[in-house]
């Protein structure tokens, strides 16, 4: 009975949101409200009860274990993630503390409490947003994302400390864990491309990093996204990721059902989860003063502050070690950043194009590294996207004509490719802002070997707008992908499986004739 509740409401609201051009998450949280509403408190219990708690915490699990496979723990170790998270936490902290002891009437440390749990975004609903528009790789995700992963360790301390609780000595164990990476490789090259690769992924987040982190006293969200990083940079961790993409996202479901259901608001609450709302741009746009700081345009500032625009549900586990009594208003509070923040977000680049004239003037003279306009120079052949295919494209072309480039987002994989003597540059191809300053006075013919199919898109695009008459080629799995990229403005978008086939009737064929000369 409970289950088909759920179902039946979460799918009824999220459609109805959907229709309405919203994010179905929000249709969500309102399925829960209502529920919250109709159901009598024992049935609202027999409702909510263990296994919703249960599929929500496995969505938020295997959310951040995704998240993991596309981190680089190099794009945590930056100035601005480290700098501006800090920062961040601190002002927010010092002006939100004295602002809540006044306005509630509240002792010292129940106000500082709920500062610090005010003080965090949601990396659910950020890396939700971010991955709906293939953006946790672009350059502002991954900033919001370094910075949310800094805001969970933070939390995580907090917690320990609010609780009296420190972590187990065996939670050393975990600095051996980048040991385990040559084993965590090979069972997943081992692992094929069906159910096993699909177990595998619910192994390492739910079983290694989320029991496992647990049973040391560390926080199970941390082990999944640990484990879901040490499989980065394995060639694979995208289709993993791919392969998991069905049950994260129906258990996330769970996850924004029951903070919905958690409770209706007395007016005292209600009055904070707004007051709370109404405050909830400064978040924003310190967000956004702080990364101009350390030299991010005013875009990549911009789309990075509005994705960390809401209030965290780290702030409601706070609250349930610490702050009981707050635990119902600060989950309304963080519902209705919700509300406000996903629809936003679904419209981040128009927002920016809209106020752009205002926010560029604030923009540092000095350029961050990742964002520094690129040169072609006298490149005639430009390939996108420098993995398996297109370094391969790569080694096939330079013979031929010295003046090919490869592009790509990952800095560590151009450092490989600079180490082996291959003309490779940083740019990200699903950053729309960086067709706009990239100089092409001499290229001929580009190589779509992106990943991403909306990378694919948004470069076709983008190269025609800029006036690019030459050839677009690409390559992917599947014919209405390819005819999407050839909408954009490719010529040409080739199936994989059948230009192996060719290539292999090529290869045998030359074979062949040879044997009979």
């Amino acid at each position: 009975m409970a289950e088909a509740l759920w179902i039946s409401f979460a799918f009824s609201l999220g459609l109805v949101v959907k229709r309405l051009s919203l994010p179905p998450l929000v249709g969500y949280l309102a399925a829960g409200f209502i529920l919250n509403g109709i159901l009598s408190p024992d049935a609202l219990e027999l409702a909510e009860g263990k296994t919703l708690d249960h599929i929500a915490h496995l969505g938020v699990l295997l959310l951040l274990f995704t998240v993991g496979l596309k981190l680089k723990v190099r794009s945590i170790l930056q100035p601005e993630v480290i700098g501006g998270s800090l920062l961040h936490f601190a002002i927010t902290c010092v002006v939100f503390t004295p602002g809540i002891h006044l306005l509630a009437d509240l002792d010292w440390q129940t106000s500082l409490l709920l500062a610090i749990a005010l003080s965090f975004s949601s990396t659910v609903l950020a890396a939700k947003v971010l991955e709906s528009k293939r953006e946790l790789r672009a350059f502002h995700g991954r900033v919001a994302i370094g910075i949310l992963v800094m805001q969970d360790l933070i939390a995580l301390l907090v917690m320990s400390l609010a609780a009296g609780k420190s972590p187990s000595a065996y939670a050393l164990v975990i600095l051996g864990l980048p040991l385990l990476r040559p084993l965590l490789y090979r069972l997943l090259d081992a692992s094929g491309h069906d159910e096993l690769l699909v177990l595998l992924g619910l192994l390492l987040a739910l079983v290694l990093g989320g029991l496992g982190f647990e049973s040391v006293g560390l926080s199970s969200e941390l082990g999944a996204l640990v484990f879901g990083a040490m499989l980065a940079n394995h060639p694979r961790a995208e289709e993993l990721s791919r392969s998991l993409w069905s049950l994260k996202e129906v258990f996330l479901v769970g996850f924004f059902l029951q903070i919905g259901m958690g409770g209706l608001p007395d007016s005292d609450a209600l009055v904070f989860a707004v007051v709370a709302a109404l405050v909830l741009p400064l978040k924003g746009i310190l967000f956004f003063f702080l990364l101009l700081v350390f030299r991010l345009r005013a875009r990549s500032s911009f789309l990075s502050g509005l994705a960390l625009t809401n209030y965290s549900e780290f702030g409601l586990i706070v609250a349930s070690v610490a702050l009981q009594e707050w635990l119902i208003p600060l989950a309304i509070t963080v519902a209705l950043s919700f509300v406000v923040s996903a629809p936003a977000n679904r419209i981040a680049h128009r927002l920016y194009e809209r106020w752009s004239h205002r926010l560029e003037p604030f923009e540092s003279q000095r350029r961050h590294p990742d964002e520094q306009p690129v040169s072609l120079g006298d490149t005639e052949v430009l390939i996108l996207g420098m993995g398996r295919t297109g370094t391969a494209a790569y080694e096939k072309l330079h013979p031929e004509n010295p003046q090919t480039m490869g592009l790509d987002s990952d800095p560590a994989k151009i450092e490989k490719h600079k180490a082996l003597g291959r003309n490779v540059l940083f740019g990200d191809a699903e950053d729309t802002s960086f067709w706009q300053s990239l100089e092409i006075p001499k290229l001929k013919a580009v190589i779509l070997a992106t990943h991403d199919i909306e990378g694919k898109v948004i470069a076709a695009r983008k190269l025609r707008e800029r006036g690019f008459s030459g050839q677009i080629v690409a390559h992917t799995m599947y014919e209405d992908d390819a005819a999407a990229i050839k909408a954009a403005g490719a010529d040409e978008a080739y199936l994989t499986m059948d230009e192996t086939g060719v290539a292999l009737a090529s290869h045998t064929l030359e074979y062949t004739s040879v044997r009979e000369s």
